[in-house]
């Protein structure tokens, strides 16, 4: 066992070699206080590859744990932040409209998104959301359901965490799952163009990989009118950004460590160790963002929830594809936490992240904790306005958005 700090990522790290029942790879568990975790799936080594950026808590050997537990008087109890929490977090009163899709692109197969989609749902009294009451579609990269790709338990964790936040966030929107045939950026981008085809107001991608060579792929993720949420990355500012975060033409969305506290709000929120930032170095700077220690576009836009520690309830596979309760955390998270917040709003987005900016102060700014080292600092620090790793602020309410 070897401990280091990694990059400012976790107070501590500590890392473990096993053998992970969901991939051939040997992940890497990570520390952070008295809480585990692992990514769900494996590092990218294959070019113009995106790899999800979904985290599960574990125990110290890097096995899932089950968060339903069973209490001393009989009862049982679920870990993770519910959607009252979150809810309740980001001021979100509303609860969308049937007539908003909010699409989810993953790569690969989920076989039981729509059954597990419904534990979660029933568990938290949200109306159901079936394929049979028009709610729920499950498609595949040409839009059509049935002939799915095979499926990949890293990809499908990441998908029912997808499906829960969106849940969570704008009950009774619609909610499509894409399912990419590949996690290669030619399948995801496609995969994208089909969903603002099929008419989703917001698409969310909780993924991503290096930005050498994706040019030929940005333009399917510029649709003008509608909330394209990205998750900007799970290791740090060290690790670059990344792309499709840092499009332009996409809402970046970092993220927080989110506790509760006294006070008006009842929580606060500093920033999330592992979250992604950065400047990028093939994208220009869109016109609304006014910083000036990077001269090309700079990620992040937005924020939400994202540590691990304090990581969100999900009904989803554990490594053998059994379906249980546990706790996920990454900007994968903040993703689709947001796309849904868009779905409450439901109205045209302006363009692209702009009114994240215009309307900067209808968001919780977050000032506090690092994501890294930099120069400048607000790169990768929490700092009074803007800064790379929750861009303007977290959700408060949906008038930014």
């Amino acid at each position: 066992m070897r401990s280091f700090l990694m990059g400012g990522m976790l107070s501590a790290a500590v890392l473990l070699g096993l053998q992970s029942g969901a991939n051939a790879q040997t992940p890497t568990v990570f520390q952070s206080g008295n809480v585990y975790f692992i990514h769900v799936c494996p590092p990218v080594r294959v070019p113009l590859h995106a790899r999800c950026h979904a985290s599960v808590v574990t125990d110290r050997s890097g096995n899932i744990i089950a968060s339903l537990e069973r209490t001393p008087d009989g009862k049982t109890t679920i870990n993770g932040k519910t959607p009252s929490d979150l809810r309740s977090a980001y001021k979100i009163t509303g609860t969308g409209s049937s007539s908003t899709i909010i699409a989810l692109v993953d790569a690969y197969g989920y076989t039981n998104a729509e059954s597990d989609l419904g534990v979660y749902r029933a568990q938290w009294g949200i109306p159901a959301c079936t394929t049979a009451n028009g709610c729920f579609e499950k498609l595949n990269q040409e839009g059509q359901q049935g002939n799915y790709p095979a499926q990949d338990i890293g990809w499908a964790q990441e998908s029912a965490l997808d499906l829960d936040m969106a849940s969570a966030m704008c009950p009774n929107c619609k909610i499509f799952l894409l399912e990419a045939n590949s996690n290669g950026y030619s399948d995801l981008a496609a995969t994208v163009d089909e969903a603002a085809t099929l008419g989703a107001h917001a698409i969310s991608n909780s993924y991503g990989g290096s930005e050498s060579g994706t040019q030929s792929y940005e333009s399917s993720y510029d649709h003008k009118g509608l909330a394209v949420t990205a998750s900007t990355g799970d290791d740090g500012y060290a690790a670059g950004p990344q792309f499709p975060a840092s499009s332009p033409h996409v809402i970046a969305v970092g993220g927080t460590t989110l506790l509760t506290a006294k006070g008006k709000r009842g929580w606060t929120e500093n920033v999330w160790g592992g979250a992604g930032a950065g400047c990028s170095t093939v994208y220009s700077k869109p016109s609304w963002q006014k910083d000036t220690g990077c001269t090309m576009r700079t990620i992040g836009d937005t924020a939400a929830d994202a540590n691990p520690t304090t990581g969100v309830a999900v009904y989803g596979p554990n490594a053998g594809g059994v379906s249980q309760w546990e706790v996920f955390g990454g900007t994968s998270v903040a993703s689709p936490l947001v796309a849904g917040v868009y779905g409450v709003n439901g109205k045209p987005v302006k363009t692209y992240a702009e009114t994240l900016y215009t309307k900067s102060k209808k968001l919780f700014d977050v000032t506090m904790g690092n994501d890294g080292t930099c120069s400048p600092a607000y790169l990768c620090t929490g700092e009074v306005g803007y800064d790379g790793p929750t861009g303007n602020g977290t959700p408060d309410g949906i008038k930014a958005f």
